[in-house]
């Protein structure tokens, strides 16, 4: 599948973004690489599926 222009760009940064919030989670090691690698193998379907059932990040209470 190929991802051109604007399109392209923003899985770009969707895809940065959940992995930013990946590691950014409480979760195992290991749970995190398996995410990061399943958003980075498999880009669209990949965030969906973190989207839905994925690790968040942890928020901050000010």
């Amino acid at each position: 599948m190929e991802y051109a222009g604007f399109g392209g760009f923003i899985v770009l940064i969707l895809n940065i973004w959940a992995i930013i919030s990946i590691i950014g989670s409480s979760s195992s090691t290991g749970s995190k690489v398996l995410w990061t690698v399943l958003v980075l193998v498999l880009p669209i379907l990949g965030f969906i599926i973190w989207l839905i059932a994925g690790p968040r990040a942890n928020k901050r209470v000010a």
